[in-house]
C-alpha cells in the first residue's frame, strides 16, 4: 500500500485503501499540579479547581530577581472572542512581549503577533488519494486547527487507549469535512471537481476506503448532537454519480471504531465492526470498592516495563474497557443485506486473504493487566472464511508483561502474521528462538514460517527462512523472488536476503548487508506494484531483448552535498544498476512518490513505465507530476498555492561545520526575507534541535536532507520566528556516539555541549547571529536537551524553551529513549543526564510548557511540575505553562496560539534585548567568560572532552 505524507504544507497523498486523518496517540494520564509554595492548601485547591473549569493555561512564573512565585489561576471572564476564535468562554487577547509584565502574566488564552498567527491560520491543503485504477484523485478536505472544546470532551483512559464514550471511538479524532473527485485526464490535467453529495451538513468523515474496483467509497460519518459527536455510521458513495448514502437501512447500527472499523470483502460487501445491539448502559463504578488493589510477584518473575500511561487501574476499568471495545462483526452488502458473524469480542484486526475467501481475525481477551497497555494483553488469532465460518485457531498468545526492555526484544510466540501478497490464501509469520529477549545469544534468532489457510491433516508449517538478526518483514513478488529483511539495533546492522519461496533447492543469498545509519550506502527500496487483488508486490521490469530480472530501487540518494533522490533499474541476479531517473541537483528537490503504470498483470514494460514524482525548491512548495517513459515526458497535475507567501523569499542554506573531536556536523540555517548581513548585522537566533544516536563518527558526520527542500512550517515550528526577523538554526545535528562496545549515554553531556558549541560558533562566525542573543529550544527529548544545555553550557544561550520534556531520569528507571540499561545498572548515567539534578546550575531564563494530559511514556506532566519546583527552589528565572486537555503534542487552536504567544514573549524579553548576563551570578559569569569571548570571536572554546551519547527512543511498540 502506497502512502505519502508531506508535513511541509499539511498535504498527504495516498492511493491507499484505508485513509483517515492522523490522530494523537490514544493514551495518557491526568495529573494534578503539585502543591504550590506560598499558598494555603485550601487556596491552592480553589486555584486548581478554577483552572480546570476555565480551561485556561495554568501558568506559574518565577523571577530570580524577586524570588517570588506569581500564580494566576482565575476563572474565565465571559467576553467576546479576542479575535482568535476561542471557545467555551476562554479569553484570547493579542498581546506583545513589550506589554506590562502583570498583563503578560495574567490569565486567559493569548494570541501571538499577526505575522505568526496568519501563517498558522492559513487554510490546510486537502489530502489526496488515488483510486485503485490510478484514473481518479480523491480530494479529502480538512478544517484548520480544532477548537479546545473538541479536546475538552469527556474521555475514558483505558489500557493505553483514550476513548470518547459518547461516540464510541478513539477520542480526539481528526476528520475530513468534505470529499471531491477529479478525473485524471490523459494529458495529466485534472477534470473539474465532482463533489460527493448527500453528506449531512457538518458531517465528520473518517476511514475513507476505496472498493477494489474503484467504483465505490466507504467511510464513516459523525454529526453533532447537543455539543457532542454522534456515534459513527458507515456510509457509501457511488463514484460515478457522486451520491453518498448510509450503508445500513437501520439507523440503530453504529460503527465501533475503537480498534478495527471495516474492510471490503469484495466489491459489494463489507465486514463492519459494530456496537452490539444487545449492549446496555456502561457499567457503574461501585461506590464502595470490593477490596484493596493487590499486585503480587511471589513467583519472583523479572518484569521490567516502561512508564506506560493510561493503564487499567481496577476491575471496573477492565469492565469499562470490555464495554467500549467489544464489537459484533456484521457482513453487509451494498443493497443493505446484513448478517452477523462470530460472537461479540474485542476484535482488533480484520484482514481478508488475497483471494478474499478467508479472514485473519485477531482479538483480545482476559486476563488483562494493570501494568502494560492492551497491545500486550492475551491475543487470539484465528482464520475464518469470508462469510464468517470458523476454520482454525493459529495461536492464543498469553499476557506479555515480561517483554524485556532491551531494543529488539519481542513477544514470544507467533508474531507478524500476514497473508502472502502474491498467493491466494497463504499465511506467513515469524517466531522468536531467543524467548523474545535480545540479550540472549542464539542462532537462529528468528524463524519465518509459511502455511496455507486450511492445511491438510498433519501438514506442518514450512520453514521459509532462518535469521540471526531480528526479522523485519518480507516484500513478495512471486515463487521465484521475495526479499526478507532483518536488522539489529545495537550494531545498526541490516541485511536483505533474496529467496525463492517456491523452490526449496535454491539457497537464500544476501543482497545487501550494511549499516542502517550509513545513509551514503543506502541502495534504496524496491518499488511495489498493485495487483488485481488489491495487494502490493515487487514490480518486475521487462527490458526489450533482455531476459534479466530487473526491479526498481527508489533511493534518497544521500551525498555529502545533500540528498539527490534517484530511481535505479537493478538486476537482482547480477547486481548491476542503471540510473533511469535522478532529481535535479541545482535548484530543485524531487522524489519518486509512487508507481502509476501497474494496471496490468505481469511484468511491467520499461517503455510503458509511469511514475508519480514530487518537485519543490527552497521557495516553491511541493507540486506533483507524472513522468512517462520512454521520452520522460513530464505532466504536472497539481498547482497548490504557496501556503505562506509572506515568507516565500526566505533564505535557506545547509551549513557544515566540525566538532572538536572531528565529527562533521550539519544544520539548516534560515534567514528572514530580505535579510542582508552586511547591512542588517547579526540577528537574534533560535537554535531548535533534537539529539540523535549513532554507533560511529563516520555515520554521524554524514549529511541528511537536501538544501533544496521546501521550508515546511508547522503550527508550532521554530520557523515561524522568521516572520519576527529571527535567524533560525533548524535541526543542528547533535550526534551522541557510542562506538564499539561503548555506551553512548556515558558521555552524553560532553557530546551535547560540544555539538552546541560548534553550532553556535559557526553562526556567530558567519555574522548572522549575535553571540548574546541565541536562544535554545526543543520538544520532548529536545526539551531534555534544552535544559541540559542551560545547565552545562550557560555561556552559549541567553534563554531556553522546553516543551513536553522529561527532566528526571530516575522517574523512568527501566530505560528511556534507546537506553537499555536500568537505573540500577547505570546509576551515574541516569543522574548525570538528568537536568533535574543540575537545577542549581541553571541561571538563564527557561520557559517550560507541558500538556496537562501528556500520554507519552516518560514525559509525565509531573516532570515539568517537579523541575519547575526545583528551579524555583534555587531562585532560577523560570516559567511553567500547563495546557489543559493537551497531550504530548498540542492540537487545539487556543493552546497552539497561546504556546506561540508564550514563546514569542520569552524570546522578545530574554533573547532580543542584549541582557544575557543580567540575571547571571558573579560566579557563573566568571566561569563562562573565557568561552563566551571565544565564541563571540568565532575561535571556539568550551570543554575539550568528548564522549558518546545516543538517545532517540520513540517508544514505537504499537498498541497491537
Amino acid at each position: 500500500m502506497m502512502r505519502f505524507h508531506k508535513a511541509c504544507h499539511r498535504f498527504s497523498l495516498s492511493p491507499l485503501c484505508h485513509l483517515s486523518p492522523p490522530s494523537p496517540s490514544p493514551s495518557a494520564s491526568l495529573l494534578l499540579p503539585p502543591k504550590l509554595s506560598g499558598f494555603s492548601t485550601l487556596r491552592a485547591r480553589r486555584c486548581v479547581k478554577a483552572h480546570r473549569f476555565s480551561r485556561n493555561p495554568f501558568t506559574i512564573s518565577m523571577s530570580s530577581r524577586s524570588a517570588s512565585t506569581r500564580l494566576r489561576c482565575l476563572a474565565s471572564v465571559c467576553a467576546e472572542d479576542g479575535g482568535g476564535g476561542s471557545s467555551n468562554g476562554s479569553v484570547s487577547v493579542s498581546a506583545t512581549a513589550t506589554e506590562d509584565d502583570e498583563l503578560a502574566l495574567g490569565t486567559g488564552y493569548r494570541l501571538p503577533p499577526p505575522e505568526i498567527r496568519d501563517i498558522v491560520d492559513a487554510p490546510p491543503v486537502p489530502a489526496l488519494s488515488f483510486s485503485p485504477q490510478r484514473d481518479k484523485i480523491l480530494f479529502l478536505k480538512r478544517r484548520a486547527l480544532p477548537p479546545l472544546a473538541d479536546l475538552a470532551r469527556p474521555e475514558e483512559k483505558l489500557a493505553g487507549v483514550r476513548i470518547d464514550g459518547y461516540c464510541n471511538t478513539r477520542s480526539r479524532m481528526s476528520f475530513y469535512t468534505g470529499l471531491g473527485i477529479h478525473q485524471l485526464l490523459p494529458d495529466g490535467t485534472l477534470s473539474p471537481e465532482k463533489e460527493i453529495t448527500g453528506i449531512p451538513d457538518g458531517g465528520k468523515i473518517n476511514f475513507v476506503t476505496w472498493s477494489n474496483d474503484g467504483k465505490h467509497l466507504a467511510f464513516s460519518i459523525r454529526v453533532d448532537e447537543n455539543g457532542n459527536s454522534s456515534k459513527p455510521v458507515v456510509w457509501v458513495a457511488d463514484i460515478e454519480t457522486g451520491v453518498a448514502r448510509p450503508l445500513f437501512n437501520s439507523q440503530d447500527i453504529h460503527l465501533n471504531a475503537i480498534f478495527e472499523s471495516f474492510v471490503w470483502i469484495d466489491n459489494s460487501t463489507l465486514l463492519v465492526s459494530t456496537i452490539p445491539s444487545s449492549r446496555g448502559d456502561p457499567p457503574k463504578k461501585p461506590l464502595v470498592p470490593s477490596g484493596p488493589k493487590t499486585l503480587s510477584n511471589e513467583k519472583k518473575n523479572v518484569v521490567q516495563v516502561r512508564t506506560f500511561q493510561d493503564l487499567l487501574k481496577d476491575e471496573y476499568d477492565a469492565d469499562l474497557f470490555d464495554y467500549y471495545a467489544t464489537s459484533q462483526l456484521v457482513l453487509t452488502s451494498l443493497d443493505g443485506t446484513v448478517k452477523e458473524v462470530g460472537e461479540p469480542a474485542v476484535y482488533t484486526s480484520l484482514d481478508p486473504s488475497t483471494d478474499h475467501k478467508y479472514l485473519l481475525v485477531s482479538s483480545l481477551h482476559r486476563p488483562y493487566s494493570f501494568i502494560v497497555p492492551c497491545g500486550r494483553f492475551p491475543k487470539k488469532v484465528e482464520v475464518w472464511t469470508s462469510d464468517g465460518r470458523f476454520v482454525r485457531q493459529l495461536c492464543d498468545l498469553p499476557l506479555a508483561e515480561d517483554i524485556p526492555i532491551a531494543s529488539n526484544s519481542v513477544r514470544k510466540g507467533m508474531r507478524s502474521i500476514n497473508w502472502r501478497a502474491d498467493k491466494p490464501s497463504t499465511l506467513y509469520w515469524a517466531e522468536t528462538q531467543d524467548g523474545g529477549d535480545a540479550k540472549v545469544e542464539v542462532s537462529p534468532r528468528d524463524i519465518v514460517y509459511m502455511q496455507s489457510a486450511e492445511p491438510l491433516a498433519g501438514e506442518e508449517p514450512e520453514v521459509l527462512h532462518k535469521l540471526d538478526l531480528r526479522y523485519g518483514g518480507i516484500s513478495w513478488c512471486d515463487d521465484t523472488l521475495a526479499l526478507v529483511y532483518e536488522s539489529w539495533y545495537k550494531t545498526r546492522r541490516t541485511r536483505t536476503w533474496v529467496i525463492s519461496p517456491g523452490s526449496s533447492d535454491v539457497s537464500p543469498r544476501i543482497l545487501f548487508d550494511r549499516s542502517s545509519e550509513d545513509v551514503y550506502s543506502d541502495p534504496g527500496s524496491t518499488m511495489l506494484r498493485r495487483t488485481a487483488a488489491g495487494t502490493y508486490v515487487i514490480a518486475k521490469i521487462k527490458k526489450e531483448n533482455d531476459e534479466g530480472t530487473y526491479v526498481l530501487l527508489n533511493g534518497s540518494g544521500a551525498t555529502p552535498q545533500g540528498n539527490v533522490p534517484f530511481l535505479d533499474l537493478f538486476d537482482i541476479n547480477t547486481g548491476n544498476k542503471e540510473r533511469i531517473w535522478e532529481s535535479d541537483k541545482e535548484k530543485y528537490f524531487e522524489t519518486v512518490v509512487a508507481l502509476m503504470s501497474d494496471q496490468k498483470e505481469g511484468d511491467l514494460r520499461m517503455e510503458e513505465l509511469k511514475v508519480l514524482t514530487s518537485k519543490e525548491s527552497k521557495t516553491e512548495n511541493t507540486q506533483y507530476s507524472l513522468q512517462l517513459w520512454p521520452d520522460r515526458k513530464v505532466q504536472q497535475i497539481t498547482n497548490f498555492p504557496h501556503p505562506y507567501p509572506q515568507l516565500a523569499s526566505l533564505q535557506k542554506e545547509m551549513i557544515r561545520y566540525q566538532r572538536k573531536d572531528g565529527v562533521q556536523l550539519t544544520a539548516t540555517l534560515y534567514l528572514p526575507p530580505g535579510y542582508d548581513p552586511s547591512k542588517d548585522g547579526p540577528l537574534p537566533c533560535l537554535f531548535w534541535s533534537y539529539p540523535g544516536e549513532f554507533k560511529s563518527k563516520d555515520a554521524a558526520s554524514q549529511v541528511r536532507g537536501s538544501p533544496n527542500e521546501f521550508a515546511g512550517i508547522g503550527s508550532t515550528s521554530a520557523l515561524l520566528w522568521l516572520a519576527r526577523r529571527f535567524a533560525i538554526l533548524s535541526g543542528p545535528t547533535i550526534p551522541i556516539i557510542g562506538e564499539g562496545d561503548e555506551e553512548a549515554n556515558d558521555s552524553y553531556v560532553e557530546q551535547l555541549v560540544a555539538s552546541a558549541e560548534a553550532a553556535v560558533e559557526e553562526v556567530v562566525r558567519r555574522g548572522v547571529a549575535h553571540p548574546s542573543k541565541i536562544a535554545v529550544g526543543g520538544h520532548s527529548y529536545g526539551a531534555f536537551m534544552t535544559a541540559n544545555l542551560l545547565a552545562h553550557a550557560p555561556h552559549l544561550f541567553s534563554c531556553g524553551i522546553a516543551r513536553s520534556g522529561a527532566y528526571n531520569r530516575t522517574l523512568t528507571p527501566f530505560g528511556f529513549q534507546n537506553e537499555d540499561r536500568t537505573l540500577w545498572e547505570a546509576t551515574n548515567v541516569y543522574v548525570e543526564m538528568s537536568p533535574f539534578m543540575s537545577a542549581n546550575k541553571i541561571k538563564k531564563p527557561i520557559l517550560l510548557i507541558h500538556g496537562e494530559e501528556d500520554n507519552n511514556p516518560g514525559t509525565l506532566t509531573m516532570q515539568s511540575d517537579r523541575f519547575f519546583n526545583a528551579l524555583k527552589g534555587h531562585g532560577a528565572l523560570c516559567r511553567l505553562v500547563v495546557l489543559p486537555h493537551e497531550s504530548h503534542g498540542y492540537s487545539a487552536r487556543e493552546s497552539i496560539m497561546h504556546v506561540l504567544w508564550e514563546t514569542d514573549r520569552w524570546l522578545q524579553k530574554y533573547c532580543v534585548p542584549n541582557t544575557a548576563d543580567a540575571d547571571t551570578s558573579p560566579d557563573q559569569s566568571k566561569e563562562g567568560s573565557d568561552t563566551a569571548d571565544k565564541v563571540a570571536a568565532g575561535t571556539g572554546g568550551g570543554n575539550p572532552e568528548f564522549g558518546e551519547h545516543e538517545d532517540h527512543y520513540k517508544l514505537r511498540r504499537s498498541l497491537l
